[in-house]
């Protein structure tokens, strides 16, 4: 994304609060007129300190005078401060709102090309970085600009020909904090995105920490850690050291105006033209007119961060969301079922054909079973049945209706999956088993968690089912972890079923009470039971046996045994 366009966007963001910005520039205006007041004030009293004598009653009151002043700055100056950070961190949460209602709206394939490490750097840190730049744009940015049009203007009306010094030569050092600037942009992007990796990786490494170790992985997670913290040290380093030049390159052109002002004004003081407190009053303005521009500097070098990363959490939220439904689509109500798959072509990247030609039609409370090799496209055939993803060719329907003209939510509600892969959200036991029907009593729960046998070893955690357990289940063991995400299904007891690997973590003795409870709850309901162990979907009404993303066999058990094809080699292997 050019930085142009990030720019824009940001504005985009701060228009919600102009009313806030223009009471922080009014503020801006009111405390550089004070600060510009006090040297006026000083160069006052240093004109009563003549040689007739020291009028020490009216310095009294000039200094005086300056004290008010300072308080009164220091006053606004918390004021417009607070104002800054309001704005900054309501932006901030804005932007961090709408990157989370992104999540939610993108589609499967995005979530799966990007490593979660990734996403989180965007929508923290990158964020975080981008607040700090504009906080810092904000407070300095405003007092910078007006500072430098007031001291201008006074400084015109003392003495024109030592101001026309100081305008001709301070340009020079904005032309440097810009040459800079556009030199470092890229140095920051490169360092955002060399952190977001980090992230990813750090994210992989914890998530999977156990597998580094079972393999002796160490040394190698290490070593990628390693170049990757190495290229962001170098990719840092020269990023702070080029922006940091600005700061002295300017300071350096600030000391040449100083010494100009202090030149001229010192022949002036000896001429006659100029008193001595004027002199000290224009050396106060010429310092105060070049020092925004060393803060404008600082402030250009930390926005180049700043819009660096803005322009990373903007790619993410103007990601393509998924297809939303359309505004004829329908709620699916009354589910009796039937589910025809015709001609069904898909896959997940160009030119790499997964599923061809797959044609099937289910029958109300069927319960169908879909075995093979691995990568042979069963749980493909899960994610389009829920519309995960949509197909490329072909149809889906539910009860007749095509899957793309009913909504996403009906049509996931209508389905109880339970996965190889468990998910729990931080939270108690209660909550997890509720998340699919919050309006269950603890009766239902209950009666739930005894069909799945979960509620013995619930009910001996400490709390209960008001045990609060951590992300994916804290210290719950695979299976226990794997009864919950079953006893959350048995509660809600959708029309239709999906189990993929549904017992793969539980013992066989209560495996073998839960396929009971499993076809107790399956009688009347259409399930799909993806299986690699054949013991467990001999008793399926249909069998479809895949291979290569197509349908190669289809039977119930005893047929396909019968046949002496793929199905009975994969039974006797």
């Amino acid at each position: 994304m050019k930085q142009r366009d990030t720019l824009k966007k940001v504005l985009c963001y701060l228009k919600k609060y102009t009313a806030l910005m223009m009471i922080s520039v009014v503020f801006a205006t009111v405390i550089v007129a004070l600060t510009l007041y006090v040297p006026i004030l000083i160069g006052d009293a240093i004109d009563l300190i003549t040689d007739e004598g020291v009028n020490f009653t009216l310095i009294g009151s000039y200094l005086l005078r300056v004290g008010i002043v300072v308080l009164m700055t220091s006053i606004l100056q918390w004021c417009m401060n607070v104002i800054n950070n309001k704005v900054t961190f309501q932006v901030v949460r804005d932007i961090r709102k709408e990157a989370f209602d992104k999540l939610q709206v993108l589609p499967l394939k995005y979530l799966d090309a990007h490593s979660t490490g990734e996403i989180v750097s965007r929508i923290i840190t990158d964020v975080d970085q981008f607040a700090d730049g504009l906080l810092m744009g904000f407070t300095q940015l405003f007092t910078g600009v007006v500072t430098i049009l007031g001291t201008l203007v006074i400084m015109l009306s003392l003495n024109p020909a030592i101001t026309m010094v100081v305008v001709c030569i301070t340009p020079l050092s904005l032309f440097v904090a810009n040459f800079i600037a556009q030199k470092t942009y890229s140095m920051f992007k490169l360092q955002s995105e060399t952190r977001g990796e980090q992230t990813a990786l750090i994210d992989e490494m914890i998530g999977n920490e156990k597998v580094v170790k079972a393999y002796d992985h160490e040394d190698e997670a290490i070593a990628r850690f390693d170049e990757i913290n190495d290229r962001l040290q170098k990719c840092s380093l020269r990023a702070i050291f080029f922006s940091s030049l600005t700061n002295p390159s300017t300071r350096f052109v600030n000391s040449i105006v100083y010494a100009a002002v202090a030149l001229t004004g010192a022949l002036a003081v000896l001429s006659g033209r100029m008193s001595v407190g004027i002199l000290s009053c224009f050396l106060s303005y010429s310092n105060q007119y070049t020092k925004p521009f060393n803060e404008v500097s600082g402030v250009i070098t930390e926005l180049q961060n700043a819009i660096a990363c803005a322009g990373r959490i903007f790619e993410l939220i103007e990601e393509q969301p998924q297809i939303p439904d359309g505004e004829e689509a329908k709620d699916l109500a009354d589910v009796q079922g039937n589910i025809a798959c015709q001609d069904v072509c898909f896959s997940y990247s160009e030119g790499q054909k997964l599923i061809e030609n797959f044609t099937i039609d289910i029958k109300p409370g069927q319960n169908v079973a879909i075995v093979g090799p691995t990568g042979c496209g069963k749980t493909t055939v899960i994610n389009l049945l829920m519309r995960f993803y949509d197909v490329d060719s072909g149809c889906i329907k539910v009860d007749g209706t095509d899957i793309r003209d009913m909504t996403r939510k009906s049509l996931r509600q209508s389905y109880g999956m339970v996965l190889q892969e468990t998910w729990l959200k931080s939270g108690t036991i209660r909550e997890n088993i509720k998340m699919g029907k919050p309006e269950a009593t603890d009766e239902e729960m209950i009666r739930a968690a005894k069909a799945s046998y979960s509620d013995s070893f619930i009910r001996r955690l400490p709390d209960g089912y008001d045990t609060v357990i951590g992300e994916d289940g804290g210290m719950l063991s695979q299976g226990q972890k794997q009864l919950l995400c079953i006893t959350r299904i048995m509660l809600s007891l959708p029309p239709m079923l999906i189990l993929d690997e549904a017992t793969s973590s539980i013992d066989t003795r209560t495996e073998m009470k839960i396929q009971r409870a499993f076809h107790k709850m399956m009688e009347g309901r259409t399930s799909f039971i993806v299986a690699h162990r054949l013991s467990t979907i001999r008793n399926a009404d249909i069998i479809l046996v895949m291979k290569d993303g197509n349908i190669i066999e289809q039977g119930n058990h005893k047929q396909l045994l019968a046949q002496n094809g793929f199905y009975a080699k994969l039974y006797h292997s």
